[in-house]
């Protein structure tokens, strides 16, 4: 069975002064995985710029490489795909491992499951332990057929169906990687393919299969969710694009910044997409100081300035109707929380037990540890916050899980104490270069 092997690196994150600087966080982690399957799956040559360089998306890339598409990184930090054309995947000779990244695995299956080979995936030791009944169910109507491990865990095969059917489904959980596994095995259906979302989810897919010549519409929903329908086999063309800067690597700095006292960060061109902005909102709703500028579109999607001033916090109730918009931003938030003034609620949450850990109960326990009182239950969680004064202190265990790992260390930069995480090598899975950066603005984070 294939590992991801690396050596242990423990960190401590200690008491800052005040974060001054400009500084643009990795590209967008989930637009760049896209990019790199939609220009394997098109007709020419897509140049990308700003492309995340991290273990996840350079796995994604391997993939497609061992699928037939070349992929190249250039001199001046570009890469190119030339890719395939929709339905020219060629049979892998070897397992496709897929690292750290739900967002790969899932929304492969999805391609696979539309090309008629044969392929084996596995994963690192938290990879293999996230569901992946959530696609293996719609594709398998689909006509996909899928060997697993019990509950639908990695390691699988997939065999793609000779003839794709095209389906209406409704999602029974608001998740942008089920919709996304959806839609684009739909590409190679003859007909239709529906996906109902009672609670909106992120349109990256949607946004880039227009990009590069999808026929695909959304329709709004009474509920607030959306309809959405792709056109099977249309003709994927090359398109180049900019992939913003990640608003979820964003957020650990802008985090840091408004809890230091005195602060001032600049993050360029960050994405702004509405369904990934859910953070920011709360940031503003908590007190924090977070201002945008120089707002454009970038490749089809929205980019801001986010310039973010340190001050005091106060803790709110944050509506459960926000958490598909920053799902992967609570464990941060969570920090802030535990700064503020107050307690603060956070609800419709339940989707934490499944990311990389379950990180809902990481969460609470990393904050346990460095003195918070936290109250949680199967979809929410209730930090009381110390006014400013965290005691830290504590080791975190990160369970392979990076944002777990930045998300204490930002802790640890206002703590009373300093405050150690287990393992931050994992970090380089979505944000190479993340310590750098943090100490390149005045934070004290160094191994152990």
């Amino acid at each position: 069975m294939l590992e991801r092997v690396h050596p242990v690196r423990p960190l401590r994150a200690s008491q800052s002064g005040k974060l001054i600087g400009t500084v643009r966080v990795p590209g967008d982690k989930s637009i760049s995985h896209r990019s790199i399957m939609l220009g394997s799956l098109a007709v020419g040559r897509t140049t990308i710029s700003g492309l995340l360089e991290g273990e996840d998306v350079l796995a994604t890339a391997a993939a497609f490489r061992a699928m037939g598409a070349k992929i190249e990184k250039h001199e001046d930090g570009t890469w190119t795909v030339d890719g395939v054309g929709l339905g020219g995947l060629a049979e892998p000779d070897d397992v496709l491992n897929m690292g750290n990244s739900g967002t790969s695995a899932r929304l492969i299956l999805g391609i696979l499951a539309g090309h008629p080979i044969t392929c084996f995936l596995t994963g690192d030791g938290s990879l293999r332990k996230r569901p992946m009944g959530r696609v293996i169910d719609p594709l398998g109507r689909m006509g996909a057929t899928f060997t697993s491990r019990d509950g639908g865990r990695l390691p699988l095969a997939v065999t793609g169906a000779e003839e794709v059917m095209p389906i209406d489904y409704e999602l029974p959980m608001a998740s942008a990687q089920v919709k996304s596994a959806i839609l684009l095995a739909g590409l190679n259906a003859r007909g239709q393919t529906t996906v109902i979302e009672n609670k909106p989810t992120r349109d990256h897919t949607e946004r880039m299969l227009t990009h590069f010549g999808g026929k695909i519409t959304v329709e709004p929903l009474d509920n607030g969710g959306n309809r959405i329908t792709v056109v099977g086999q249309p003709e994927l063309t090359a398109a180049d694009l900019v992939v913003p800067a990640d608003p979820s690597s964003a957020a650990f700095p802008a985090v840091a910044a408004a809890l230091v006292p005195g602060s001032e960060v600049t993050l360029p061109a960050v994405g702004m997409n509405e369904t990934r902005t859910g953070l920011f909102a709360t940031l503003q709703e908590m007190g924090a100081d977070v201002t945008f500028a120089n707002e454009a579109i970038e490749g089809g999607e929205p980019i801001a300035d986010i310039i973010v001033k340190g001050g005091k916090l106060k803790g709110i109730e944050v509506p459960a109707e926000r958490a598909p918009s920053m799902i992967d931003e609570y464990p941060v938030l969570a920090v802030a929380a535990a700064f503020a003034e107050g307690k603060t609620v956070m609800t419709g949450i339940g989707e934490l037990r499944v990311k990389e850990s379950d990180r809902l109960e990481a969460v609470a326990s990393g904050l346990r540890a460095n003195g918070i009182t936290v109250e949680t239950g199967d979809d929410w969680m209730i930090v009381h916050g110390t006014g400013g004064k965290i005691p830290g202190g504590g080791t975190v265990v990160t369970h392979l899980d990076h944002r777990i790992a930045m998300s204490f260390l930002v802790m640890g930069l206002v703590a009373e104490t300093p405050v150690t995480v287990d393992d931050g090598e994992p970090i380089e899975t979505s944000f190479p270069g993340f310590v750098e950066l943090i100490n390149g603005l005045g934070g004290k984070i160094a191994a152990t």
